[in-house]
């Protein structure tokens, strides 16, 4: 039986969205979903008759599979070296991947993630390129003896601000409405993450930092992976509703889920890792109106020449000599097939064990690489809702939502007023991510813009006389999901070492945390490890 909208809002939105759609269907400002060539990408799922043995179309010393903020930082890398040529390839149209941004006359925007926080010292691949990119000031970070981030890149006050009871007010959390006994047991939670800050294990790492490669293997860190969040805030007796909102939020916000499917060590990694010292304030955030578009751009600039998009990689065949790459090209369905050298899979997981032919043959064992969906929507506003409350901030939460709330892009730019983009942000958070990925791409455009309206309106009634447009971008594998076990597992750490001598990997999720710093840092690696492999050792940036 087709599913009504009062259905699709129900499982979406919930009881409250019935509410408050009451005032009937309107006419609905769709605009156009964007994404993924959904057709090229399911040709993985079929039976593609691969030949073992062809003569390549052509020889390129280095072939990186994917063109997200991994395979970008590999090509940085080598670009950089400028010893061996590569090539990347890409599957959608253009690269960046969960990184990737969109314009509008009015701004650009971002299509995903869309900040990242100033690095401590010892992250230094992402030190590396924000000074590249201009984006750290060195003499207050020669004064500060830390990096710290030039005042037009940090993000313009007030940062963020959360809808609650009919109102907005400052933060993510209505301190001004709380209660005596829970803002006693937010302080009873901070005390637990200072403690956390603290932590040195017996060779002087801390329990959570960034990247993670440089994070306490120490049993009592690793023995939080064992449970879920949720278990651990029950362990300490951590009950107040706005406290467990708030962990919950922020887990939806970083991985895509809930606390009750986090790992506890994921969980307190949000809170701990971008903390230099206990009771000090987290790093502050760098963002643009494209959001980390911004990081895209300029590593794609470097290697533009070098990139190829709309290719589909179906096999990856490591041979004694070289490896063969077989792809597909998009616009013209024509089969290529590359030799190369060494090769960088800068793709997900379930991609992987697709197309690398000994994983296919030989699948994995191990805990799943569970994945979330989300769906992005960007509202083009031809003028601003009216406000309740706290006044418009970068970051706009409301408390009682399933969605993460939008950003808005014109916030940089001093724009208070008028015209403005607003991309807002729904992970589907189902225990199952089958089920959720379901639910994701069986509802039509149209019903995704009700909701996404339907939202907002919780906090702006008159959303509807504003916007113009509303554009979808639906992330069936937005991030890796940290679930419990999964994130000190044999297998996610098996699942970084490279296949034999000449295929690598780099990806976000080799860290079990969704982060553009362990794009980098993962990028990084695998390309100083191709060039370990043909010059011996090199000096590391990591």
């Amino acid at each position: 039986m087709t599913p009504t909208r009062r259905d699709v809002l129900l499982s979406l939105l919930g009881a409250s969205g019935l509410a408050l759609s009451g005032c009937g269907r309107r006419a609905l400002p769709v605009g156009r979903v964007v994404g993924a060539d959904v057709a090229l990408g399911h040709v993985l799922r079929e039976e593609m008759s691969v030949p073992s043995t062809v003569e390549p179309d052509e020889h390129v010393p280095v072939v990186i599979v994917g063109g997200g903020m991994a395979g970008l930082a590999a090509a940085w890398r080598l670009s950089r070296d400028g010893r061996l040529p590569f090539v990347v390839l890409e599957l959608e149209s253009e690269p960046g991947g969960t990184a990737r941004f969109g314009t509008a006359p009015v701004t650009p925007f971002p299509w995903g993630a869309h900040y990242v926080p100033v690095p401590n010292a010892d992250n230094r691949a992402l030190v590396r390129l924000l000074t590249e990119m201009d984006v750290l000031d060195p003499e207050q970070s020669a004064r500060a003896g830390r990096p710290v981030g030039r005042e037009s890149a940090l993000i313009v006050e007030p940062e963020e601000r959360v809808f609650y009871r009919g109102r907005w007010h400052a933060g993510l959390l209505p301190h001004a409405a709380l209660s005596p006994q829970e803002v006693f047991e937010l302080h009873r939670f901070d005390q637990e993450i200072a403690r956390w800050v603290a932590f040195r294990d017996a060779k002087g790492r801390r329990a959570f930092t960034l990247p993670t490669a440089l994070c306490s293997d120490d049993a009592e860190v690793t023995a939080l992976d064992r449970i879920s969040m949720a278990t651990w805030l029950n362990q300490r007796d951590f009950r107040c509703t706005p406290l467990r909102w708030y962990v919950d939020f922020s887990c939806r916000d970083d991985y895509g889920c809930g606390i009750d499917d986090t790992s506890a060590w994921a969980g307190l990694f949000y809170f701990a890792a971008r903390i230099e010292r206990p009771w000090e304030p987290s790093a502050p955030f760098l963002t643009w109106p494209e959001g980390n578009g911004r990081l895209v751009r300029h590593l794609h600039a470097l290697v533009e020449a070098k990139t190829r998009c709309e290719q589909l990689v179906v096999d990856i065949t490591p041979r004694d000599e070289s490896v063969l790459v077989t792809l597909l090209d998009g616009p013209s369905r024509v089969r290529r097939t590359i030799s190369a050298d060494q090769v960088v899979m800068a793709i997900p997981r379930f991609v992987q064990q697709r197309v690398v032919r000994p994983m296919r043959e030989n699948p994995p064992t191990g805990p799943a690489f569970d994945t979330s969906p989300w769906l992005v929507a960007n509202v083009v506003l031809g003028q601003r809702p009216r406000e309740r409350g706290f006044v418009p901030a970068w970051d706009n939460v409301m408390y009682d939502s399933p969605s993460l709330g939008y950003v808005a892009a014109t916030h940089q730019q001093g724009r208070r007023f008028g015209p403005s983009v607003w991309t807002y942000y729904y992970p589907l958070t189902d225990s199952d991510p089958r089920r959720a990925r379901q639910k994701l791409l069986s509802a039509t455009t149209e019903e995704w813009v009700e909701v996404v309206l339907t939202d907002l309106s919780r906090a702006h009634p008159d959303i509807g006389e504003c916007v113009e447009r509303v554009d979808l971008m639906r992330w069936g594998h937005a991030m890796i999901r940290p679930t419990p076990g999964f994130v000190w597992s044999e297998a996610r750490r098996r699942a970084g070492e490279p296949l034999g001598s000449r295929v690598h990997f780099a990806h976000t999720e080799l860290s079990s945390v969704p982060l553009v710093e362990e794009s980098l840092y993962h990028g990084v690696h695998a390309a100083e490890a191709v060039l370990a492999s043909r010059f011996g050792s090199v000096p590391t940036w990591l």
